[in-house]
């Protein structure tokens, strides 16, 4: 396979460990970074093996040598960079979620479908044997019938001027980990007789609109409850997703981090899925996606839906949905 040539927006921690390692275990190149501050790209360069520093967002976008764009930037700058890049013509690995609230996921998506370019939303726990042993415990009947569902999803508080503690930002609690647990839970519908629906949703607020913490109640069709429960300001680090049915219960200790925790429960038996990250996993699947057109497990429907549901928590919290950023972005495409 080809190597993908990537572009990242940003010198976010997060593109490190889940674009730049990634990359050189699986023979990627690391073409360009950029940043606002140009000396932070400089040292994400030199850390992380990346070739060159671009001057600027519009000017990797417009580098005919990336084909791929990783954005980890803020979540109220993934929408308007994700689509700069799709104008741009280039492929789109963007961190989660990849618009700040529904209407602008569906802009996103209509994009991408009428340009032919590939933008993933980076899930990257569905790509990890975790995830896919909990799927294949629910289809061989083990647990029985699927009657409840829960995801805790808990983190200390950012530092205060971290971006995800910001409203224009698209910050606050459900946006940074409780999509993961919104979006497991929805990835239960084949074993739940569909999707899940929102029946109530409570939430604390640490500044104006923005959530510290979120509780989620949703009900699938099949009869089966399910909650969410994120904090973003939590005494501990916690990923769990828990299902239970009417033969037993299957907990994945930490479904978002494997390489931290592989362990599933099992009753008394515990399995050990393997610690290799679950980025690697999903760059691989993205690159045979781009390459190769091979499916994944994630589509654009997907990620309009799941940020769907996140709008609709917000609205049941009493929390104004994430606005759209100001930003326009200009790529000289």
């Amino acid at each position: 396979m080809e190597p993908l040539r990537i572009g990242i927006l940003g010198a976010a921690r997060i593109a490190g460990t889940a674009i730049a390692a990634p990359a050189r275990e699986t023979g990627h190149r690391l073409v360009a970074v950029a940043a606002r501050d140009r000396g932070r790209a400089e040292a994400f360069a030199a850390e992380h093996g990346v070739e060159r520093v671009a001057d600027g967002y519009a000017e990797l976008l417009a580098d005919d040598e990336i084909d791929v764009v990783y954005n980890p930037l803020p979540n109220g700058l993934h929408g308007p960079w994700n689509l700069a890049a799709v104008r741009a013509g280039k492929h789109v690995l963007s961190e989660k979620p990849f618009a700040a609230n529904a209407e602008e996921a569906r802009e996103v998506a209509a994009a991408a479908e009428a340009t032919g370019v590939r933008v993933v939303e980076a899930f990257h726990y569905l790509y990890h044997p975790v995830l896919l042993r909990l799927h294949e415990i629910l289809d061989s009947g083990e647990l029985g019938e699927l009657r409840a569902a829960e995801a805790e999803l808990l983190i200390p508080a950012p530092a205060d001027s971290d971006p995800r503690w910001s409203f224009e930002l698209a910050g606050g609690a459900l946006m940074d980990v409780g999509c993961y647990g919104l979006h497991a839970l929805r990835g239960l519908a084949p074993w739940a007789g569909g999707a899940p629906v929102l029946e109530s949703a409570t939430g604390t607020a640490r500044r104006p609109g923005v959530d510290q913490a979120v509780d989620a109640r949703l009900a699938f069709p099949g009869g089966a409850t399910g909650v969410v429960r994120c904090d973003m300001a939590a005494a501990e680090v916690r990923f769990r997703l828990r299902l239970t049915g009417t033969r037993g219960e299957a907990t994945a200790v930490n479904f978002v981090r494997p390489d931290t925790d592989d362990r599933i429960l099992i009753g008394d038996r515990v399995e050990h899925l393997g610690r290799r990250p679950s980025y690697s996993y999903q760059l691989e699947a993205f690159a045979a996606h781009v390459r190769d057109g091979a499916p994944l497990r994630n589509d654009l429907a997907d990620a309009v839906a799941t940020m769907a549901l996140i709008d609709e928590c917000y609205r049941a919290a009493g929390f104004p949905v994430r606005p759209r950023s100001r930003v326009e972005p200009v790529t000289g495409a």
